[in-house]
This record gives structure tokens, sequence and C-alpha cells, in this order.
């Protein structure tokens, strides 16, 4: 069992940065991603740590401005967000346990309750 628990979200000018936050308890996951999904979306991979490889991947609209990394110490993962554009605006999701292809929504077991991102222009 996994639990995650985001923070870190808020309200920024187009331009801003944010960091957010990925709490985990309980046993430690192969890998852990970031989602996001903004109204009448599909839920969309923004970015991905596979941990044991420290390995990253991202999608292509954030490549550049996002950066995935993580305090092992404090058993977190965090979304370090700049150069934040209005088209980022959505709930920001963690997700952890991958079986399959890192950007599917369906493909992780355990996801925490999200965080709210709004980018104004």
């Amino acid at each position: 069992q996994v639990e995650l628990v985001e923070s870190g979200g808020g309200s920024v000018q187009a331009g801003g940065s944010l960091r957010l936050s990925c709490a985990a308890s309980g046993h430690s996951s192969n890998v852990v991603a970031w989602f996001r999904q903004a109204p009448g979306k599909e839920r969309e991979g923004v970015a991905a740590l596979f941990a044991r490889y420290a390995t990253t991947f991202y999608a292509d609209s954030v490549k550049g401005r996002f950066t995935i990394f993580q305090d092992s110490a404090k058993n977190t993962v965090y979304l370090q967000m700049n150069s934040l554009k209005p088209e980022d605006s959505a709930m920001y999701y963690c997700a952890a346990d991958l079986k399959g292809g890192w950007s599917t929504a369906a493909n992780y077991n355990y996801w925490g309750q999200g965080t709210q991102v709004t980018v104004s222009s």
C-alpha cells in the first residue's frame, strides 16, 4: 500500500513558478509520476521519475520548463514548474507503482488527491 499526499499548488501569473510536492508513505515505488487534468480533458502524463535508474521522462509540452526530482530522505518527489503558461492550469496528481507505459494513467495503482494549479495571463 502507498499513500500519496500532494501540496504546493496555487495561483500564479504567466511566467511564474511553483513547486509541487508529493509525499509518499508505505512501501517504496518503482516509479513516481505527475499527471494533470483540466476540466473536460483527459488526464495527461506530465513527468515521471524512475528512481532506481535515475531516469526522468517529460511530456513534450513541459520539456525545458518542468523538472521532476526527489528527496529520498524525505520520501518526497517534487515537480518544479517554471515559465508557467495559462494552459498549464489543471489539477495536478501524483501517481505511483507503475505497470506499463509511464504516461498512461491506467498503468498506476496509487494516486494522491490532487492539488490545483491556476495560471493567469
